[in-house]
């Protein structure tokens, strides 16, 4: 789920499936500021930095996680005004399907809550038909078995769950950058993911497709749900590009006042 599902849908669908959209342009918000960066993005595979790059971020890969620290105190100096975690995510609430997009209001971690900046969340709603705004919760291990997902949508009223929105929340806090998380749906909360999926990435964030195909020949019951993580995935993927082209450089922060 991002990141976790970062790894199902990732692994899977940028192994075997070429990108649909390679042209993505993002539509400058205002000249002035057109090339100043101002925010960064916390991904969690090289699928969703691509995704997410334009003129007015940095974009940084979980696989870089342990300089988040050191970024972020780079950019404070450089005058950059906030974090975002970007991506995908495991679903949560039984109501929602691959291609639903989730605002965070707060990121939960274990017995701790980070609330997200209430006025670039709110401007990320106003740009994305139909997205919800709800706690997300932040994990250091997948979370892969419909029955975990269900007791964890009842422990802590999260929406959907991913492996990135947590440390980016400490990281902006400590530093008091302005903070949102912004997660689409890749596996939905009835979906069980099998361990072919959860296979882990390559240092430079990109699938183990080897790794991948010889643990499913290996167990070859896997080949079904795997195929159905793949279609959810390529859902997931284009609500991603589009939605990104409609956010502008600045993921909406340009206007943030």
């Amino acid at each position: 789920m991002a990141s976790q599902l970062d790894f199902a849908g990732g692994t899977f669908v940028d192994g075997l499936v070429a990108d649909t959209d390679d042209s993505l342009r993002v539509a400058d918000a205002a000249a002035v500021e057109t090339h100043r960066r101002l925010v960064i993005a916390f991904v969690g595979l090289a699928f969703e930095a691509k995704i997410a790059e334009a003129p007015g971020v940095q974009v940084v890969c979980r696989t870089a996680g342990s300089r988040l620290e050191a970024i972020a105190d780079n950019a404070v100096r450089q005058g950059y005004r906030g974090m975002i975690s970007f991506g995908v995510a495991g679903g949560l609430a039984s109501h929602l399907r691959a291609g639903d997009w989730v605002v965070a209001s707060a990121i939960r971690e274990d017995e701790t809550v980070r609330p997200t900046d209430a006025r670039w969340s709110r401007r990320l709603l106003g740009m994305i038909d139909g997205a919800i705004h709800a706690p997300i919760l932040g994990v250091d291990s997948p979370i892969a078995e419909p029955a975990k997902k269900r007791e964890l949508h009842k422990s802590t009223g999260a929406a959907v769950v991913d492996m990135e929105s947590h440390v980016v929340a400490r990281v902006a806090a400590k530093h008091k950058l302005a903070f949102a998380a912004l997660r689409v749906v890749v596996d939905p909360a009835h979906r069980a993911v099998p361990p072919a999926a959860l296979i882990d990435m390559r240092p430079d964030g990109r699938p183990n497709v080897t790794a991948l195909l010889r643990n499913v020949v290996a167990r070859p019951s896997q080949f079904s749900p795997l195929a159905r993580i793949a279609v959810d995935a390529l859902t997931a993927r284009a609500a991603m590009n589009r939605v990104r082209r409609d956010l502008g450089s600045h993921f909406g922060l340009m206007d943030h006042s």
